[in-house]
């Protein structure tokens, strides 16, 4: 019978797991008098026991030190633990060490595969392979002490009693990025095991302005209930929970003062979506167009519920597919307007082009009222509240990274130089810029940030990242650009819907499950059984090559402009049948959705 965990007790904070050839034995070795973790091998199944098994001295047991359990996810047969084997301690947040997560590792508890049917050992195989892409998962973040997916006000408002439970009891479950994978755990209350992780961005610095030293951190917590990879995650799902929902705080410090200011982004809030097709930007496709204002309301609904009033910022085109959504996102809005619901339109590549983003003092003052009148988070040095913030910015364009970081960071900066005016650090008409360590810093945390949640949304760093970066576009930049979009385009096309079904697997989004319908992945033959992104990058490249040879010819007879033809069509082909094999969870029976 497993025992009831003391919910008192702190989160182990370093262990060793011990490999037994019928079990992983999970060992506290923080100084802490708890019991033992013991996990069988052959199902998964846990319990507590009270000191090591005997070692055979036949077979020596290996020994690995962890730093935290992140859970358990159970597939066809087997079970599988994941832990945390190697940390990063990147600053603290509210007093605590934070940890970066350097390197996951997952154990399988898969022995009664053995005597599971042929179908089920080639399925199980298929998705636990799913998980060797989960190790490399980035941006993972965790504290032993702190609640790192609540922000400071929420943290403040807790109640005494909520502040006794258990990290994983205080969680927002929006932000808890491993909420799923500790289910198992949470059934068996195994409170000092339970490890609350987040996925996002965490940097901070310190800066001397004259004689006061100014401590600076930025959080970006992502939302877990529609995450996902950039083209195969777009839009709102019937409850309104958006991809790339990211809520991003920035937390001033100084002389034991604390302000926090928070924004958030996250993707046009009805149903659309975007169909890989090789073409470098697929048609945006309106999906059920009528349940929009439905969605939208749902959606603003919760964020007023969350964060109070909202300004929702649309940064997208007006013309083209980009105006189309905006223009239906434009008409829901005017469904749910009112004195704390707002929308503003602001076309970026229109008024700053790729260069001028300058320009963005245009928003501002079309948002300064907002701000001014919603404000920041304020503690004094005893802890009293002095100021709340009571409304929140929420920002999007059609990916929510490029064009919305630098927009936020625009925010953020005039938010720090509003509270370091409201302490004495700035005069009335001091700014960020007249400290250039100061600018170049607070220039590099935003950076940082934004490149950080775009890697994990589309794969690579964000795009203008220069201008943030440095204050201004660059030859480099735009170059570095340039790139990030041609890999963009490669992720999105040949890796994206495979790290989508493991995304999908870790989340919960899909449980896999037996059923009568159980039917084996098919049997790769001729071509399919050695297709890979090396061989059908080489042969696209050849066919493209071939294709512009011709094509110069094609001027001095039909024969080469047929061969053009020919090569381009052959071109298509292979590179569309790779595409078409890259994801596993289309169209398969025995998997369902449990939310």
């Amino acid at each position: 019978m497993m025992e009831r965990a003391d919910s008192s007790q702190k989160l182990y904070t370093s262990m060793r797991l011990w490999e037994f050839p019928d079990q992983y034995v999970v060992e506290p070795t923080d100084g802490s008098s708890g019991s033992f973790l013991a996990i069988s091998r052959n199902d998964g199944s846990m319990n507590l026991i009270d000191e090591l098994p005997e070692c055979n001295s036949v077979r020596v047991p290996r020994i690995l030190t962890i730093f935290g359990v992140v859970g358990m996810l159970k597939l066809l047969a087997g079970s599988y633990l994941i832990v945390i084997t190697e940390r990063e301690c990147v600053g603290s947040y509210l007093g605590h060490p934070i940890f970066k997560v350097s390197s996951l590792k997952i154990f399988p508890c898969n022995y009664s595969l053995e005597n599971s049917p042929v179908e089920q050992k080639r399925m199980e195989t298929e998705f636990s392979g799913l998980l060797n892409i989960a190790e490399r998962t980035s941006g993972l973040y965790f504290s032993y002490d702190n609640n790192l997916t609540l922000s400071a006000h929420r943290l403040h408002d807790l109640g005494d009693e909520s502040k006794l439970l258990p990290l994983w009891r205080q969680a927002e479950p929006r932000f808890l990025w491993n909420n799923y994978m500790l289910e198992l755990l949470i059934d068996k209350k195994l409170d000092p095991f339970l490890l609350p992780v987040v996925q996002g961005s965490f940097h901070n610095f310190q800066a001397a302005i004259e004689k006061d030293i100014i401590d600076v951190t930025l959080i970006a917590r992502r939302c877990s209930r529609r995450n996902g990879t950039r083209m195969w995650r777009r839009g709102a799902d019937s409850d309104g929970y958006v991809a790339n929902f990211v809520e991003t705080e920035q937390i001033l410090q100084f002389n034991g003062i604390s302000a926090s200011f928070v924004q958030v982004r996250g993707s046009i809030p009805f149903l659309w979506e975007q169909i890989v097709d090789l073409t470098y930007k697929p048609k945006f496709e309106i999906v059920r167009l009528e349940e929009a204002p439905r969605v939208v309301e749902r959606h603003f609904l919760d964020l007023r519920k969350k964060y109070g009033a909202v300004l929702a910022v649309d940064l997208v085109n007006k013309h083209g597919g980009e105006g189309r959504l905006s223009e239906k996102f434009a008409n829901a809005m005017q469904h749910i307007v009112s004195d704390d619901v707002r929308y503003l339109h602001f076309d970026f590549h229109r008024i700053c082009g790729h260069v001028h983003f300058e320009r963005l003092s245009i928003l501002y003052e079309q948002i300064s009222d907002f701000l001014e009148r919603n404000g920041y988070f304020l503690l004094n040095e005893k802890g009293d509240k002095l100021k709340e913030q009571l409304g929140v910015m929420r920002t999007n364009c059609i990916d929510c990274l490029d064009r919305t970081n630098v927009t936020q960071s625009m925010i953020g900066r005039k938010m720090l130089e509003c509270q370091l005016r409201r302490l004495g650090v700035f005069g009335a008409e001091e700014t960020i810029s007249s400290h250039p360590n100061f600018d170049e810093k607070f220039r590099i945390l935003w950076a940082n940030h934004g490149d950080d949640i775009s890697i994990q949304y589309s794969g690579t760093p964000a795009l203008k990242g220069d201008f943030v970066r440095y204050g201004q576009r660059t030859v480099q930049g735009i170059l570095k650009d340039g790139w990030s979009a041609l890999t963009r385009y490669y992720l999105n096309n040949f890796r994206d819907g495979t790290k989508q079904d493991a995304i999908d697997l870790l989340q919960g989004h899909y449980i896999v499950s037996v059923s009568r319908d159980l039917t084996p992945p098919s049997q790769k033959r001729g071509l399919e059984a050695v297709a890979s992104f090396p061989l059908a990058l080489s042969l696209v490249l050849t066919g493209f090559l071939l294709t512009t040879m011709s094509l110069r010819q094609a001027r001095y007879d039909l024969q080469h402009l047929f061969f053009s033809f020919m090569w381009a069509s052959a071109s298509i082909a292979i590179a569309s049948f790779v595409r078409a094999n890259g994801r596993i969870f289309c169209n398969r029976p025995n998997l369902h959705k449990p939310r």
